[in-house]
């Protein structure tokens, strides 16, 4: 019976949370950080309390989930509206001032301002020129010039665009599709594989590849 339940409460929920999408899998916005904890409750009551009937509190997690997917339909299409529910970006830092204003508003320390900058690898405020509290708490910081990495064409050096890798083995299993996608077949891929000295896809731990044909190689470990 435990099992039954919470092999049904995994899978409803598994789905709601596909259905409300990728973002919210990420960083939440206050909206969804409450929706998250009611559902989080909610399915817990059913595998705490073996006695109690699923139907309710399946009907409570599908009305939660319409309701956030109707919220973030309205926002989408209400400035206001998203402003009301999810706030404002706030400004802590101006061309290397802090704003301590803001700073209070959001209740954001001096101690979480540093540690959000050296995750960031910068060290002095001096070479910020923004830092933008997003509304999902995430802060956002924007270097002086001097700061910013130089890119090619700032040198003066012709770039070249970067090819997207493509999964073509994982744990030696051949994904067919990938490999069509790239425009490659099974032969090119064995052609691949022998030039690592490998004659079976088995052996190979993670191989990707891009649409010029640079690839990544990793045989299994013995171990």
């Amino acid at each position: 019976m435990i099992l039954f339940r919470t092999v049904i409460i995994y899978a409803v929920l598994m789905l709601f949370l596909r259905l409300l999408g990728k973002r919210q899998l990420g960083e939440m916005e206050l909206s969804e950080f409450v929706v998250a904890a009611l559902i989080a409750n909610l399915a817990a009551h059913p595998l705490e309390e073996a006695g109690q009937p699923l139907l309710p509190p399946l009907l409570a997690l599908g009305i939660l989930s319409v309701l956030e997917l109707v919220t973030a339909w309205l926002s989408l299409r209400s400035i206001r509206l998203r402003s009301l529910l999810y706030g404002r970006p706030s400004l802590i830092i101006d061309h290397g001032r802090i704003n301590q204003q803001e700073m209070r508003k959001n209740r954001f320390t001096a101690d979480e301002l540093m540690q959000a900058m050296r995750s960031q690898g910068i060290l002095d405020i001096n070479e910020v020129l923004y830092a933008i509290l997003e509304t999902n708490g995430v802060l956002s910081i924007i270097p002086i010039a001097e700061a910013q990495p130089a890119t090619a064409g700032q040198l003066g050096l012709a770039g070249k665009e970067a090819g997207y890798p493509v999964i073509l083995i994982s744990e030696g299993r051949v994904l067919d599709e990938n490999l069509r996608r790239l425009g490659f077949d099974r032969n090119w891929l064995m052609k691949a594989l022998k030039k690592q000295g490998v004659n079976d896809p088995k052996k190979v731990f993670l191989m990707t590849a891009d649409e010029d044909g640079n690839v990544f190689f990793c045989g299994k470990s013995d171990h």
